[in-house]
């Protein structure tokens, strides 16, 4: 099982060089990424972007333009479009954001007539994060794309959840369904289909998953805190794989708070696309977009 961050690296590099396309890869943060990428045998990687700002940032921070195939280009809505054509034409097998804004570059994901996205399809954020106080690395959705997500998007959630989890090497992964008890509230929605979404999970209606619901985030996490509240019978307080949050204001605050204040580290990707797509923000640093870049590499076929 994975337990670090670098070991999808060292993973990935496993599975032989993917094609990246980079839609708007101008910035510092973004070209020493795909340029530690490259060198760590993870991608040949396309630029899709303004060559001449390209070539300036590569001097400016001792990068080697001869690793990158530059598509000049001066528009950041064009460039995604360019890059999306490229992963559906099939001669790139990741898509990853530069310094585009997000709304743009999932505009460009969603573009029914792009055909990156498939009808009735669900976009979903995978993230995960190794956070020193916790035992093992721990997959989180969905903290960027999904703002409140319904019964069926949290179904196809889990099923994200997994297939992370399962990259990282776990067979059966625990899913912690995260409400605001550990009592059932008939009345809060994440309890209620947290309490089902378990008895789903029981009856291997999931697929091979373990899912428990509804946890708060203390029981979910700390043994000793579910011990001591008197949660039996769990299989995952304590000890889960997985989180699945209600809404993407209390994913996003965890997100941001493990690795802010916790000095977590974080790979994230889109899933529910032809091809995994790459998602961070534009101030994430070279590292966590290196360790973004591994993880879709290792999903992508």
């Amino acid at each position: 099982m994975i337990q670090h961050l670098t070991d999808i690296v060292v993973e990935a590099r496993k599975k032989g060089k993917k094609r990246l396309a980079v839609a708007y890869g101008q910035d510092s943060h973004t070209l020493e990424a795909v340029y530690n990428a490259y060198k760590e045998g993870l991608v040949e990687p396309t630029l899709f972007g303004e060559k001449a700002v390209i070539e300036q940032v590569c001097r400016e921070n001792d990068i080697d333009i001869n690793a990158f195939t530059i598509v000049d280009e001066k528009s950041d809505v064009k460039c995604v479009q360019l890059a999306v054509a490229a992963v559906v034409a099939g001669v790139a097998d990741v898509l990853m954001k530069g310094l585009v804004s997000t709304d743009k570059y999932m505009r460009g994901i969603l573009n029914k007539d792009a055909g990156l996205f498939p009808p009735k399809g669900v976009l979903s954020h995978v993230s995960v994060i190794e956070i020193p106080s916790y035992h093992k690395l721990i997959t989180v959705s969905d903290v960027a794309v999904i703002p409140l997500p319904d019964f069926k998007q949290k179904q196809k959630q889990i099923g994200y959840l997994a297939q992370t989890a399962k990259l990282l090497g776990i067979a059966t992964p625990k899913i912690a369904c995260i409400a605001p008890s550990e009592q059932l509230l008939p009345s809060v929605i994440s309890s209620t289909e947290g309490a089902i979404l378990a008895k789903m999970g029981d009856r291997g209606q999931l697929g091979n998953v373990i899912v428990d619901g509804p946890l708060s985030i203390d029981v979910a996490l700390y043994k000793e805190v579910a011990d001591h509240k008197k949660v039996k019978g769990s299989a995952v307080a304590g000890d889960p794989d997985c989180l699945l949050f209600p809404n993407i204001e209390s994913g996003n605050v965890f997100f941001k708070a493990a690795t802010h204040m916790a000095g977590g580290e974080i790979a994230a990707m889109v899933m529910g696309t032809k091809v995994p797509c790459v998602l961070t923000s534009r101030g994430d640093s070279s590292k966590t977009k290196l360790y973004s870049i591994a993880l879709a590499c290792l999903a992508a076929k």
